[in-house]
């Protein structure tokens, strides 16, 4: 007697559901990942009522609190930062979101500007939360 259709062994397995849920998580996890690094190093934002919203290929200057200055989440100095930026601002064009934290001095910001400058960035941003 020949086996019911329905009896037979599963031979092949459908991998269709599996790579759907794997993009779907890989979705969530692109999604997330900005705001994940925006938290790294703790950065009390100035409040603005009228702003834009921060390039999204620019690079990432943090000054946070401390006093201590990132680099796209990278530690570095005032003297790497500027030896960063001027190596690539030789190459391309370099866009600069700075996020400083509200509590430090505007001369502080200023200095920091400074160095940005002296690099080469022509085109800087200056984060803010919204009001």
């Amino acid at each position: 007697m020949a086996p019911a259709v329905g009896d037979s062994p599963i031979t092949g397995i459908n991998v269709t559901p599996l790579v759907d849920i794997i993009l779907v998580i890989l979705i969530v996890f692109m999604a997330t990942a900005p705001l994940i690094h925006n938290r790294a190093m703790k950065v009390d934002l100035p409040k603005a009522a009228q702003h834009e919203r921060a390039a999204t290929e620019a690079l990432q200057v943090v000054y946070n609190g401390r006093r201590e200055l990132s680099l796209s989440g990278k530690r570095v100095s005032e003297p790497e930062l500027g030896a960063a930026l001027k190596t690539l601002a030789a190459v391309s064009e370099v866009r600069v979101a700075l996020r400083a934290d509200r509590s430090l001095p505007y001369g502080d910001i200023v200095g920091l500007l400074d160095v940005i400058r002296a690099a080469g960035v022509r085109k800087i941003g200056l984060e803010v939360k919204a009001k």
